[in-house]
């Protein structure tokens, strides 16, 4: 048991890394709605400017698998410091871009950069906390991304329409400088509860990745992050395009129109952690993977605004009831080997990021309601096999005291 001393420096540490996930995760989704505007302001096709969004995701997924090899060998600190401040200082370049060419660029060198701090967040959470108790502290983890894509996807367009999209990203480097002070004073004053620092070979390294995908329920929580990461990517990255073309939204008007997004995982996460903490992720799992498939399915249809303003809610809800519940079993599935557990799973996620924003663009050149009917039917579809693959992940016998 932890005494009372390190109880309180483990809950400080985990709401400081949550605050340097949510300035990750802001900038991250800030980008998508702001592609409308910035086709028009480099005279290019949304789908060309689109390709700054893949850009930044698939470096960063992959990226994730070394930073964590890394912090597995010399510790957690100089691996988030350093991934954090690349990441201020290539932001804050980003917003000197003179073609889309240059953008894309910087978005790539970002993603390698800022990739090193979420992992690592959920890798300490994995060590931390015990499987029965881990809900709660994994909700704050991804309350941090969802606020931070909360406001991201909102606030970043809306306040784009004011200040130009190049003192966006300065601003965001900015809050990236005071994010890092104050992890950087968390981690000297909080160095006791660090992870410990592994020997690692190229065979244990191989090997480890090996154990992580050789039983079932490796292959399929892992397979899960990917295609859900896919579909969620897929639909969010496009939504201004679609509130553009469905209602002739732009700048902030997409912003408010979006500004659902991301709020129930920030509001109740934690929440979320303690009821899958005490229901089961096997009953929560395939209810997250239907209502974002449902998500879809509405926004297919000729619907008035506030009906679609609810979808985007219902978008974000899904992500909140599936993401968060595969990473509670990976952490298990890998609680010898968190940092590899976790880097896996961020790469995974990353990689579906990426992946699903690029196909849904392709998806485009059918029609923008036909990619969202395509991308439905495959979450739908997971749902319903969810069913079965998750049934043994049960709820566990007793909740911890927190």
């Amino acid at each position: 048991m932890m005494n009372s001393l390190q109880t309180k420096k483990r809950e400080y540490l985990l709401y400081v890394l949550s605050a340097a996930t949510f300035i990750i995760f802001f900038q991250l989704y800030m980008v998508a709605p702001l592609l409308p505007s910035l086709s028009v302001f480099f005279n290019v096709s949304e789908q060309t400017i689109g390709l700054i969004v893949p850009a930044y995701l698939i470096p960063y997924g992959i990226s994730t698998l070394f930073y964590g090899l890394l912090a597995d060998k010399i510790g957690t600190k100089k691996v988030v410091l350093s991934s954090l401040f690349v990441f201020v200082v290539l932001t804050a370049l980003t917003s000197f871009s003179q073609s889309v060419p240059q953008l894309i660029t910087w978005r790539l060198l970002t993603g390698i950069g800022a990739s090193g701090v979420v992992p690592m967040a959920l890798a300490w959470t994995g060590r931390s906390y015990s499987y029965e108790e881990r809900g709660r502290p994994l909700g704050w983890i991804f309350g941090a991304m969802a606020g931070g894509g909360a406001f991201g996807a909102s606030a970043g367009v809306i306040l784009e329409s004011y200040i130009g999209w190049r003192m966006l990203f300065l601003g965001v480097s900015i809050l990236g400088v005071l994010t890092w002070t104050i992890l950087w004073l968390a981690f000297r004053n909080l160095g006791d509860v660090l992870m410990e620092k592994q020997k690692l070979t190229l065979t244990k390294v191989l090997n480890g990745y090996k154990a992580l995908f050789s039983g079932r329920r490796g292959k399929i929580a892992y397979t899960y992050v990917l295609l859900n990461g896919i579909f969620h990517a897929g639909v969010f990255t496009w939504l201004g395009l679609y509130f553009e073309e469905s209602f002739g939204l732009s700048g902030a008007s997409i912003g408010f129109a979006i500004i659902g997004y991301g709020f129930p995982g920030f509001i109740l996460g934690p929440f979320i952690g303690k009821l899958v903490d005490k229901k089961g992720r096997n009953k929560l799992l395939p209810i997250g993977l239907a209502i974002s498939a449902l998500s879809a399915i509405i926004l297919s249809f000729n619907i008035p605004l506030y009906v679609a303003t609810i979808a985007v809610v219902l978008l974000s809800l899904g992500y909140d009831l599936t993401q968060p519940l595969l990473a509670g079993i990976i952490t298990e599935i890998g609680k010898e080997r968190t940092g590899q557990a976790m880097s896996l799973n961020v790469f995974m996620l990353f990689i579906g990021f990426g992946l699903g924003s690029y196909l849904f663009g392709l998806a485009l050149q059918l029609s923008l309601l036909q990619a969202l009917t395509i991308f439905s039917v495959v979450q739908a579809t997971l749902s319903i096999m969810a069913i079965a693959l998750f049934r043994g992940e049960m709820k566990i016998k007793s909740l911890s005291k927190y």
